[in-house]
């Protein structure tokens, strides 16, 4: 059975936080898995990553983690001492979700975030480049360690090297990592993709996790996402992987400036009620 968890940063307006506290609560209410910010567990004192690691795997509660890779950490820069900084970090932040027992790291893992094409280029092909030399250098280390890193789809606004599921096929294949899969978001795919279910379908065995969210990132079941066809599409792809729910109803804060969040979404959320009621409906429509 597909595993739902939830993105801790659905709760908060800084990226910076406690996590431990979200393990009771995303147990309570129901979920499966916990997604938490990988930048954040990187620079933890590893005694704290241990009780982190403890308190996920006594609830029960599978960890996942997440990073928007600052512009100083670009493994896909041109320049060639960011990139090497960037490799740098990104092994620490391998070695510390190793230790805490392996798993996922999702999102601009393969160059950062939010970014667009740097003035002066009209070609992404040389940062792509770049991108793939460092990214065969990461998997080593992350095979290493039980760890798989999912390049994430993004739009074009927030991001420029890989927009669409065909690109983000194109590169894990040359790549060709067990530890290098593919994250999906239905925000994103709404923007970018001409079929839901199809780009779904075309990333087939390299889908490791899929985020959602509704067109505006209202919580999964309060919009006009297709989730039919994406169920389908999911089942047709034979998708065993996670399904997060990555909604943003908040403005404020550094996490309300960097998703653009300029109004409240959803006026005085009770935001609890509003993760207990989205689960509901994904497990009744995508599990």
């Amino acid at each position: 059975m597909r595993k739902v968890g939830i993105y801790y940063a659905f709760w908060t307006h800084e990226w910076e936080a406690d996590f431990l506290p979200f393990v009771p609560k995303v147990k309570e209410l129901g979920f499966d898995q916990l997604e938490v910010n990988a930048g954040t567990v990187t620079d933890m004192k590893p005694a704290d990553r241990a009780t982190l690691a403890g308190a996920a795997r006594d609830a029960g509660l599978r960890l996942s983690y997440g990073i928007g890779l600052p512009a100083q950490y670009d493994v896909s820069s041109l320049d060639e001492a960011v990139r090497a900084n960037g490799l740098r970090y990104m092994r620490r932040m391998i070695d510390a979700v190793g230790d805490m027992g392996g798993g996922t790291i999702c999102g601009t893992v393969h160059s950062t975030w939010p970014a667009t094409l740097p003035p002066g280029h009209e070609d992404k092909s040389r940062f792509r480049d770049q991108s793939l030399r460092s990214m065969r250098e990461m998997v080593k280390a992350a095979e290493d360690r039980g760890v798989v890193l999912l390049v994430e789809v993004i739009n074009r606004f927030e991001q420029f090297m890989i927009n669409t599921a065909a690109e983000a096929v194109a590169y894990v294949e040359e790549v060709a990592s067990p530890a290098c899969k593919i994250l999906l978001d239905t925000f994103h795919m709404n923007i970018e993709e001409p079929s839901i279910g199809g780009a779904i379908r075309h990333a087939g065995k390299h889908l490791r996790q899929l985020h959602l969210g509704e067109t505006d990132r209202k919580p999964p079941g309060l919009g006009r996402q297709p989730w039919k066809e994406i169920k389908t599409a999911l089942d047709d792809a034979a998708f065993d992987g996670s399904l997060v729910m990555e909604p943003f109803v908040m403005a404020g804060g550094q996490v309300g400036r960097d998703v653009g969040v300029w109004r409240p979404i959803i006026e005085n959320p009770d935001l609890d009620a509003l993760a207990r009621a989205s689960l509901k409906f994904v497990r009744a429509n995508l599990v």
